[in-house]
């Protein structure tokens, strides 16, 4: 399973069943779990831990260095949880002691062609990553968001469960989960209502979050009036309350 052609640090600990196509390298401390495969030409550093059942595409680079100019080599860990697709040339880099000195990679994932995972980034479970979708250090990606191709998205900012980008989007305020946002710089455009109907939303939810969308980015009045009359749906609709209680972390403000 393991071709002939592929470079295995001795200190790599490789599960059965595994697969590693030519020419690939996996590093010191590296752990891959049951049933992953990994193409060819593929470099894998560690620390770095990757689950069962995952697919990694040729020229991947997994586990390298951050690009981050504190960083001076300290000890820094990769992990990837289970079942996600990383397509060709995808990025992902280890933490740095800045922050967790982790970057950690949840289940069931589609990263596609040129995606870059930078340091300490912290993703989350079913979500789609666009061609050349670009993330800088720190930031965190809640489950089932979709980023358009070609979204950038500054450091430290986060990303709510269920939210959309647009093609090209520039991020550098948090998305509130369940928006659409899209533009350079970006600006909330709506609510995700085609992947909430795919995911079988109920029609009275998408409605209040649609009222909600209206009230936070299209009404007058003060934010502070604004969040009065939202937590009226907030008391029926837990995803409502979802999106005041993001809003309320939020730390480098949100995209209006």
């Amino acid at each position: 399973m393991i071709h002939e052609t592929a470079i295995i640090d001795e200190s790599a600990v490789i599960a059965n069943g595994v697969q590693i196509g030519p020419y690939s390298i996996i590093g010191a401390d590296v752990e891959i779990e049951a049933g992953t495969v990994i193409g060819p030409h593929v470099v894998v550093k560690g620390p770095t831990k990757i689950g069962k059942d995952n697919r990694i595409f040729q020229f991947a680079s997994i586990g390298e260095d951050p690009q981050d100019l504190k960083f001076h080599g300290e000890k820094s860990r990769l992990v990837i949880g289970d079942r996600n697709s990383i397509r060709e040339c995808v990025t992902m880099h280890r933490g740095t002691e800045e922050d967790r000195s982790i970057t950690q990679i949840g289940n069931d994932n589609l990263f596609m062609a040129y995606v870059h995972i930078a340091h300490d980034c912290m993703i989350g479970n079913n979500i789609i990553f666009a061609n050349n979708a670009t993330l800088a250090g720190h930031v965190v990606v809640e489950d089932f968001a979709i980023l358009g191709g070609f979204t950038a998205v500054h450091q430290f900012t986060r990303l709510g469960a269920y939210c959309f980008t647009g093609f090209a989007t520039a991020l550098d305020r948090d998305v509130l989960p369940y928006f659409t946002v899209a533009g350079n710089r970006a600006r909330a455009r709506g609510i995700n209502k085609e992947g909430l109907v795919r995911k079988q939303f109920k029609p009275e939810t998408i409605r209040a979050l649609q009222e909600t969308y209206k009230i936070l980015v299209k009404s007058k009045g003060t934010l502070m009036e604004k969040l009065e009359r939202v937590s009226e749906l907030a008391a029926v609709h837990p995803e409502v309350k979802q999106v005041i209680d993001f809003m309320d972390k939020s730390e480098r403000g949100w995209t209006r």
